[in-house]
């Protein structure tokens, strides 16, 4: 027998199909009374009716109904595709294995013996695998003396002109297409830009509107992606916008001992991705249904909430601060409440709404209810930014392992690529076949600020050939991922 406290599953899923199809619960029954009392009235009743009718009551009868469609349409947000993506694919003379880190790190002479053993229990503990790349500068040694402006150029070459020549070939749209260039990259911002390298490189229209966002941190991809859609919305339909996402790693990299500071130096590689948007569904994939942008007060970096503490036998243990997890649960709480609305069914929201009020009226004794947001996607991408952040967000949100497969897969096989990790979860789940038409996508982004922002994908059509960045290595993942890796 069911507890009080615990319907049955049966009656749970009657109620929350009602109240889903609250309208339509709702109007079949009056539409069906209101058809039954037409019905009781004769032929020649409903002629006479009409004849006395005035011609003000019959215009408006027709006037209203055409004009708040008319204002509907005309009020409604234009729809934004994708049309396509592509990722930079990764070469097998830039990978980095653990060992060859470490070495090239014993090699800096500010960093001691309690340094390398932090590095290597981050390395460990991080979920990242042997097959990470880094950009050409960080294969020489001392890798500082070669991270020049020259280098980094060289890097912006190699990942930012490769993914979009995939992306034009697959695609078949001509760079003369293109009338709106979103880049972000938030380190590296070099003059000329990287808007004037991609126009001169394609050769791009004179009158192309482009824009370089900086200093957003991981979470830029989807501000770009906001801010592509939001210029789309007020162009004439068949404009085409292209996103640039990267991070450009080559002259950041860390020459110091301050610990904080030496876990970008071993969490982010080299990575970038290239999106088409446009306002027409022609060859459109996916259609985008919401962007959220959401931001806390907290300015304190995510890379600075990290402690260390060392036993009396000199073993680093490696953990991230409370601070850390607090500021990026409270920037996924706005987010979420952001989001809810626009893509919970009723029954989630009827749920969460309760909760709220029985929170208020208890004083916060009544548990809060978590939104079950797997009943308005199938498929989840959250920023691969660290083990952590993908841990506590599957506790959160209570999804399962293959929910957040993606995630853990991309950090496991590219590591950090800041931005553009959401393409890289997103090209995962298209190459092992799992999109389906009409599912449902949720990319989640944290970055600097501390900012969270997500958007909502509705897949049109699935790729047809989808392995993408994963070509080479899909066919051996998932693979195990153990807590602490071991040599």
């Amino acid at each position: 027998m069911a507890s009080m406290s615990s319907p049955p599953k049966g009656l749970m899923a009657v109620c929350r199909r009602v109240v889903n199809n609250i309208v339509a619960v709702v109007a079949v029954p009056l539409a069906a009374a209101a058809l039954v009392a037409v019905a009781r009235f004769g032929p020649e009743e409903l002629a006479g009716r009409l004849r006395v009718a005035r011609p003000v009551h019959l215009f408006l009868a027709a006037f209203l109904p055409a004009a708040a469609v008319t204002v509907y349409l005309m009020l409604r947000p234009r729809a934004v595709y994708l049309v396509d993506y592509a990722c930079f694919r990764t070469a097998s003379n830039c990978r980095v294995p653990f060992s060859t880190f470490l070495e090239h790190a014993k090699q800096l002479p500010v960093l001691n013996e309690r340094s390398i053993r932090f590095m290597t229990k981050l390395l460990e503990r991080s979920g990242l695998g042997e097959e990470t790349c880094l950009p050409p500068a960080h294969h020489y040694i001392p890798t500082y003396k070669y991270c020049t402006i020259d280098a980094a150029r060289g890097e912006v070459d190699l990942v930012v002109f490769s993914a979009l020549d995939d992306l034009f070939a697959k695609t078949g749209i001509s760079p003369d297409a293109i009338d709106i260039l979103v880049v972000n990259c938030s380190l590296f911002c070099p003059t000329p830009s990287f808007v004037d390298m991609i126009i001169n490189r394609y050769k791009l229209r004179s009158d192309v509107r482009s824009m370089h966002l900086s200093g957003m941190g991981c979470s830029a991809g989807l501000i770009s992606v906001g801010l592509a859609r939001n210029l789309l919305q007020v162009a004439p339909k068949g404009t085409h916008a292209l996103v640039v996402s990267t991070e450009t790693i080559t002259p950041n990299y860390y020459v110091g001992s301050e610990r904080a500071m030496l876990l970008p130096n071993c969490l982010f590689r080299i990575g970038g991705a290239a999106a088409l948007l446009s306002n027409s569904p022609a060859k459109a994939r996916f259609r985008l249904k919401h962007v959220v942008r959401t931001l806390t007060g907290a300015q304190d970096s995510a890379y600075t909430c990290v402690f260390q503490e060392e036993d009396d036998k000199g073993n680093v243990g490696i953990n991230l601060s409370k601070d850390l997890m607090t500021i990026a649960g409270n920037a996924l709480k706005a987010n979420i409440t952001a989001i809810g609305p626009l893509v919970l069914p009723a029954s989630e929201q009827l749920l969460f709404a309760l909760s709220f009020i029985a929170r208020k009226v208890l004083s916060g004794k009544f548990k809060p209810y978590i939104p079950d947001f797997r009943t308005a996607f199938e498929h989840f991408c959250i920023h691969a930014g660290g083990r952590a952040v993908i841990d506590e967000l599957q506790r959160s949100l209570n999804l399962s392992d293959e929910q957040v497969e993606a995630s853990r897969m991309a950090l496991h096989r590219f590591g950090n690529t800041s931005s553009s990790s959401l393409w890289y979860e997103l090209a995962y789940i298209e190459a092992k076949g799992r999109m389906r038409k009409g599912d449902r996508v949720w990319m989640i982004g944290f970055g600097s600020g501390f900012k969270c922002n997500s958007a909502a994908w509705e897949c049109i059509e699935p790729a047809a050939n989808a392995e993408g960045p994963w070509a080479t290595s899909i066919h051996r993942y998932p693979v195990d991922i153990p807590d602490v890796l071991k040599h």
